[in-house]
């Protein structure tokens, strides 16, 4: 399968559009200066009016992990230049692209100061520590980064000086990586499991042999060698800097269509996510490190999936995807979109959170828009723009047009040198009584009711996605269809053609194994938290599901114009308000509630 180019989708009105908006609104409010900071510093570059600061508030400095004196410094302006290649590209943005363009002329600037080859906000000094076994913070982590953005903004704009950097910026690598042939261990040191994508992708882009040999070189971390014996290479590990490692053997099969590479990403899924179980909303992780598997209750905490971790999860979910056309990667894009990429993004404000608190009666902690720039901040700004990219795919040997994520959007793209159009858009006007019942007398109007228009020179195959939670049913034009694959096929020449499609959305608990006494309570793919200090008390008390929690309906005036996912209950005497949880802003809540009697956690 092939993903639409991200110039050829948009996303219209809806809940992922606005929270696409929040985050644009920031990436522009972002001064180029203190963007740039650690880079002007790293090359020596005069910041005026900042030898004394009066008042941190009033100067235009980022601080927390972008400060000057923090050793990751720096790592935020690859993650913002991927954010805004991105949105130039889809939403087509000429205000944020000449910002782009403006910071990666001024980095070019800084390389040039450098001597022509560096283009770290760190010294290369840093490196030198890795060689001699000195501890330092990650300095291949935060290079990753701004290579990253580089990359990211010369595929998605074309433009030529960020290849320019690249290129010259590869040389130092060569000559670093030269310098080690006798330890070639040192090269994948300092969380460097990002930096095999990197030279993977440019390869494939360019075909220009050095980056082959950097690819090469970094091609050796320890997780490979565990992965190809079928051993355990995850338990306590580092998540996120294993998960980039991952990447980087997905895009390695990508550009040379080595099947080895595509048997280790295959066994790294296969121990992430089904030797290893996970929590409702999707996450694996307690204080940056894989769970054991079936330990999840034992490692609830305040410090529980780290979003970076969500984010790079997807990105190994597509590749698959791509490689596959399976549905199982879809429906984990799915959930992770709905229960970590809105749910730890700030609705009102944009900003992220760091972990996903667990404990009942957790709140989530959010950073602050100058002062924290935590590594979750950049991948937030990148998750926030990636949307488009996970929506449509297609199969042009086949003629095959895929739909495999249900947003609010439009597309437009050529096959087989043939015109197609495809946009996707929540109904909320009518659902089928027959389908999805009626309440308190109101037809139910659900978020899974949509209107596809397709639009073709030739006669192609649509095929949409089955979500598993919908147990096989799909609703299109009025008429409910029980299917056995994992997608629903059409294929004719579709001549400005209409199809409503309706899917079942139904309640379900999920327990975690050490712990059956508790369970969390999902909406199709959406976690409900229990709001409130009354939701650390709820209990089922054996109830079902559909016995305890009555949905209500609520006009508004928000991306869907009824509230969705939104229950009531009563335990003990008390009655208890569920909401999706990517609605919990500052509110107390509770994921996993008592399946017994009331008070008790299993």
């Amino acid at each position: 399968m092939e993903a639409l180019k991200i110039s050829e989708v948009r996303l219209t009105n809806g809940l992922f559009k606005e929270r696409e908006a929040i985050n644009r609104d920031y990436l522009m409010e972002l001064d180029n200066r203190a963007l740039l900071q650690n880079f002007y510093l790293e090359a020596g570059i005069m910041l005026p009016n900042l030898q004394f600061i009066g008042d941190p508030e009033d100067a235009y400095v980022h601080w927390g992990w972008e400060s000057p004196t923090c050793q990751l410094r720096g790592h935020f302006l690859g993650h913002w230049m991927s954010a805004a290649a991105h949105l130039s590209a889809s939403n087509k943005d000429r205000e944020l692209e000449a910002k782009l363009f403006t910071i990666v002329d001024e980095l070019k600037i800084c390389q040039e100061n450098n001597g022509g080859k560096w283009i770290g906000s760190i010294p290369e000094k840093y490196f030198r520590r890795l060689e001699n076994g000195d501890y330092i913070w990650s300095p291949q982590y935060t290079l990753h980064k701004t290579l990253m953005g580089l990359l990211d903004t010369y595929e998605w704009t074309g433009y030529e000086v960020a290849l320019e950097i690249l290129n010259n910026a590869a040389d130092w690598y060569i000559d670093w990586v030269d310098s080690l042939a006798d330890k070639p261990g040192v090269v994948v040191k300092g969380e460097a499991g990002g930096m095999l994508e990197i030279w993977a992708r440019l390869y494939g882009l360019t075909k220009d042999a050095k980056y082959l040999k950097l690819a090469n070189a970094y091609s050796i971390y320890k997780d490979f060698a565990l992965l190809e014996k079928g051993e355990d290479a995850l338990t306590d590990n580092h998540t996120n800097a294993s998960i980039p490692e991952a990447h980087g053997a997905a895009c390695m099969y990508e550009v040379t269509n080595d099947t080895r590479w595509l048997e280790i990403t295959k066994e790294f899924w296969k121990q992430a996510v089904y030797d290893r179980e996970a929590y409702a909303t999707g996450g694996q992780n307690a204080g940056e490190f894989w769970i054991p598997p079936h330990q999840f209750y034992q490692s609830m905490s305040d410090r529980t999936q780290e979003f970076c971790t969500m984010y790079n999860m997807v990105r190994l979910a597509e590749y698959l995807y791509r490689f596959t056309g399976e549905r199982e990667y879809s429906d984990y894009i799915e959930r992770t979109l709905y229960n970590a990429f809105l749910v730890q993004q700030n609705k009102f404000t944009g900003m992220p959170t760091y972990f996903l608190p667990m404990r009942p009666g957790s709140r989530k902690v959010w950073g602050t828009r100058t002062r924290s720039f935590w590594c979750c901040y950049g991948t937030m700004v990148q998750a926030q723009t990636i949307y488009p990219s996970l929506i449509y795919y297609k199969d042009e040997e086949k003629k095959l047009v895929s739909i495999d994520q249900f947003i609010n959007s439009s597309a437009a793209f050529e096959m087989n040198g043939k015109k197609v159009s495809v946009s996707t858009e929540v109904n909320m006007d009518y659902c089928s009584g027959a389908l999805f019942g009626e309440e308190n007398g109101h037809r139910a109007k659900s978020r899974w009711n949509f209107l596809i228009k397709v639009n073709s020179e030739e006669e192609i195959t649509l095929q949409i996605r089955i979500p598993s939670w919908s147990d096989g049913k799909i609703l299109i034009d009025g008429v409910l269809h029980t299917v056995s694959s994992d997608y629903y096929v059409i294929k004719e020449k579709f001549e400005n053609k209409d199809l409503a499609v309706g899917f079942v959305a139904s309640l379900s608990t999920k327990s975690l194994s050490d712990n059956k006494g508790i369970c969390a309570i999902l909406d199709g793919p959406i976690a409900l938290a229990a709001v409130g200090e009354e939701g650390k008390e709820f209990s089922l008390e054996g109830r079902s599901i559909d016995e305890a929690l009555t949905p209500f309906v609520e006009h508004t005036y928000e991306a869907y114009p009824w509230k969705q996912s939104s229950y009531r209950a009563y335990s003990g005497n008390r009655e208890t308000i569920f909401l999706p949880l990517y609605e919990v802003t500052d509110e107390q809540y509770t994921i996993y509630v008592n399946q017994g009697e009331p008070g008790g956690r299993g």
